[in-house]
């Protein structure tokens, strides 16, 4: 059923029940993500796409779309909501986009030049983490998980279906693990495609990382809003 709502004061006709993260793409509103993919279920774990919605928060991966909604995303208190979440996405783990493999190609990267982030307002927490190489395939760098779950909710094994990705521990001591057993037996592609789902460098195909050198970044080649909306830019 075809429903109105109001974006930005823009009147926009979408398909009742579409997330409201989607319809904005689909009218050129940017709203940045990095735990959501379209087409997979919405996991609401970074909050980077927070709007006003009816005059409250949300995340807007999370919120379908109803008849009358009035949604701000390009206002200066959300924007800058968003802009803080990414901040301290970047604090409390060890970023060092220079000498990392998916610098150019990392999510994280793009969307805090997308939002103007020049440096965090936050302290740096410098977390002490331990990097997993236990699997024959897979090199698991922690400094750089943002936890966004994508890996431990899209990533199974294809015979019985089980995570190969978890989350052990709660609070400040959480990290992500791996089974090994489980990840020893994925196939190339599939390895490929799980450090190609991660928004950051954290999952990397031992011996290999990214088998394409970074040249221009990619975010300066085409902007992520620009692939995110089907912009062109103009």
């Amino acid at each position: 059923m075809k429903i109105t709502l109001t974006i930005d004061g823009k009147s926009i006709t979408a398909e009742e029940n579409q997330m409201l993260v989607d319809v904005a793409a689909d009218n050129d509103v940017y709203i940045p993500t990095l735990c959501y993919q379209r087409g997979k279920p919405c996991l609401g774990t970074c909050r980077v796409c927070t709007c006003k919605v009816n005059g409250n928060n949300a995340a807007s991966c999370t919120v379908p779309v109803t008849d009358g909604m009035v949604a701000e995303v390009n206002e200066p208190e959300t924007r800058d909501i968003r802009k803080a979440l990414i901040e301290m996405l970047f604090v409390e783990g060890k970023h060092n986009c220079p000498s990392c493999e998916k610098s150019g190609r990392c999510d994280l990267q793009a969307v805090g030049y997308e939002t103007g982030m020049m440096v965090s307002r936050f302290p740096y927490r410098f977390p002490v983490t331990q990097a997993d190489f236990q699997s024959k395939k897979i090199w698991l760098e922690r400094d750089r998980c943002i936890f966004c779950q994508r890996c431990v909710e899209f990533v199974r094994d294809r015979e019985s279906g089980q995570k190969i990705f978890n989350i052990h521990g709660r609070g400040a001591d959480a990290r992500i693990d791996i089974d090994i057993m489980l990840a020893d037996k994925m196939p190339d592609e599939q390895v490929v495609e799980a450090m190609e789902l991660c928004p950051v460098g954290c999952i990397l195909k031992k011996g290999v990382g990214f088998d394409a050198p970074i040249g221009r970044r990619k975010f300066e080649i085409a902007s992520v809003r620009d692939r995110v909306t089907g912009s062109d830019g103009k």
